[in-house]
């Protein structure tokens, strides 16, 4: 998987190289066709790599092994409470049958491999929802198997690694290194990861035990390679070739030359959505409109809208009729020297202890609801502001045993993020009151308030802890509520979130062949999409855990089988009808 030039023609062109665009290319490549990838940054991985790494699978064979009950028809009974106005009959079946057939197929057929996932949908108890079985996670990969494509494999999210380290997507893993100055068995877990890990970085220059979206990306990488496909970075896609009404290929800039690359079969595009299109943002997210900043730890200068700019261009319908555009989340801003990096709040918000406030001084959600709730409920208390933001708190002891955002836990000093400005500390809650700028004697009645309940394990306000998939991510050994605990021991800490996301929900209409369609509805030919590129099937709500990397793997699946049954006969028929 050396660099090399493109071939200037081959059956399948895939444009991106996060799971969407690698699930395609291997599948396309296991039905003996001709594929090559093209990624315009200099490494491959996309936003993928950046993730942590869960599908989003229901009714898998993972689960079927362990005894779990699932069904294509409860999943779909889920997704149609979830998606509402917005369920997409076609796609979701799409998706519900090939999903179950893509991850056993790549199992049997490739160098992928997953574990499941003991995680609650985010929705449960609604109908359809299940405690657990629809989530799997790859299992760690050994990066050197890659060969001398290791350096161009995307170096993982760098404010959720410690010391460049991966986390695997387990719960599990996580509660070692919180309970690391407390358990010796967690101490010496940590001690023997950390160990191998800066072994590791000595003789490499990186981590090579790869988990979550860097497992997930590296496992099909080289299922890419033992196949013969190349993936080709530094090669930007500009636009499509359309001959006789029919995409024939791209045409991309290399070398700051511009050269026509040919495909037989068709092109796919994976390249990320638009999570960087700050013009496109501007224009869809009101929150963004009316001056608030939109932090995506998406990889920059990647996810910058050219695939769907370049569908659009030869007629291809973008879809933004969902109410929620994106995968919401809270996110922090965190300056390392300097440069500036985002910090997804994925975990910390779970915790007992923690609360968000937004400029008024009072709670405004159930903070341990999935990002993606907590997000529509930022935009909500803030629609009539200019900036969407809110402030998680916390005090000391939460502080120092849970660590947030991307403040550490105990041993970690306080001191390197208060010198940074990242966290802000009052010894009193008026003190920290006036630092954040939010209403003094409003503050102190929301945390007096909420600490005259939490004191009994309660949260009556907004029944933070209620839901199983609270309680999964909240601390199991804090009871009689894992995620409840007053916040009363001084000093007091916070954190400014902002409105921020995993990847974009608006996209490419398709079908259920995983073909994009043009403004009338109907198949452009020769043209395909897959991952944040395609609008979503989920109709702009996020029922669980690997919803974004679930239905890109499906989709990639689906399109290369359709171009590999599709054959020049089929192609002929579509320059004729054209």
């Amino acid at each position: 998987m050396a660099v090399e030039l493109p071939a200037r023609e081959c059956d399948v062109l895939v444009i991106g190289s996060g799971v969407g665009g690698l699930s395609a290319a291997v599948t396309a490549g296991l039905n003996g066709l001709d594929v090559q990838v093209i990624e315009k940054d200099r490494v491959f991985g996309g936003t993928t790599a950046f993730s942590g790494g869960v599908l989003w699978i229901p009714d898998n064979h993972l689960a079927r092994q362990q005894g779990i009950d699932d069904s294509q028809a409860a999943a779909r009974t889920y997704l149609q409470s979830e998606a509402g106005e917005s369920f997409r009959p076609e796609v979701v079946d799409a998706f519900l049958k090939n999903g179950p057939e893509m991850l056993r197929f790549f199992e049997e057929k490739t160098r992928f491999r997953c574990n499941l996932y003991q995680y609650p949908d985010y929705h449960p108890d609604a109908p359809g929802g299940v405690m657990r079985g629809r989530s799997v996670v790859p299992e760690a990969f050994d990066i050197r198997e890659l060969g001398d494509a290791m350096p161009r494999l995307r170096k993982p999210l760098r404010t959720i690694t410690f010391m460049g380290m991966m986390f695997s997507s387990s719960n599990n893993d996580l509660k070692h290194f919180f309970n690391a100055t407390r358990s010796l068995t967690s101490f010496a877990y940590v001690v023997k990861r950390l160990s191998r890990h800066l072994l590791e970085v000595a003789r490499y220059g990186r981590g090579i035990t790869a988990n979550g979206g860097n497992a997930v990306v590296a496992r099909l990488a080289c299922s890419a390679r033992d196949l013969g496909i190349p993936i080709h970075t530094g090669v930007a896609a500009k636009d499509l070739i359309v001959e006789r009404g029919v995409v024939r290929g791209v045409e991309v800039e290399l070398n700051g030359e511009r050269v026509r690359l040919y495909a037989r079969r068709g092109v796919v595009l994976a390249s990320g959505g638009f999570a960087r299109d700050e013009s496109r943002l501007k224009k869809l997210y009101p929150h963004v409109r009316r001056g608030g900043i939109q932090l995506s730890p998406t990889p920059p200068g990647v996810d910058t809208g050219d695939g769907i700019a370049m569908a659009e261009r030869i007629g291809a319908r973008f879809d933004d009729s969902y109410a929620n555009g994106a995968a919401w989340i809270p996110a922090s801003k965190v300056q390392i020297g300097r440069q500036s990096y985002v910090f997804p709040h994925l975990v910390d918000r779970y915790k007992p202890g923690f609360i968000m406030i937004n400029r008024h001084g009072v709670r405004f959600c159930n903070e341990a609801d999935s990002y993606h709730d907590v997000g529509i409920a930022m935009i909500e208390t803030c629609r009539d502001d200019n900036e969407t933001f809110a402030w998680q708190i916390c005090d000391r002891r939460a502080l120092r045993k849970y660590g947030m955002g991307f403040a550490k836990p105990a041993p970690i000093p306080v001191s390197l993020y208060l010198k940074n400005g990242y966290l802000v500390e009052g010894k009193t809650l008026a003190e920290l009151a006036q630092k954040m700028g939010v209403p003094t004697a409003a503050f102190e009645e929301t945390v007096s308030r909420y600490n005259a309940d939490a004191r009994l394990g309660k949260d009556p306000q907004f029944g933070r802890g209620e839901s199983a998939y609270n309680r999964y991510l909240g601390d199991a050994t804090h009871q009689p509520n894992p995620c409840v605990a007053p916040i009363e021991q001084g000093p007091f800490y916070a954190v400014k979130l902002y409105m921020g996301d995993l990847g974009t929900f608006h996209g490419l209409k398709t079908d259920g062949e995983a073909r994009v369609l043009d403004n009338q509805g109907l198949p452009i030919p020769g043209l395909y999409a897959a991952g944040n590129e395609m609008a979503s099937m989920m109709g702009g709500s996020y029922p669980g855990a690997g919803i974004t990397l679930g239905p890109a793997a499906t989709f990639g699946y689906i399109a290369a089988r359709s171009m590999a049954a599709r054959g020049e006969t089929a192609m002929q028929l579509d320059r004729e009808a054209s």
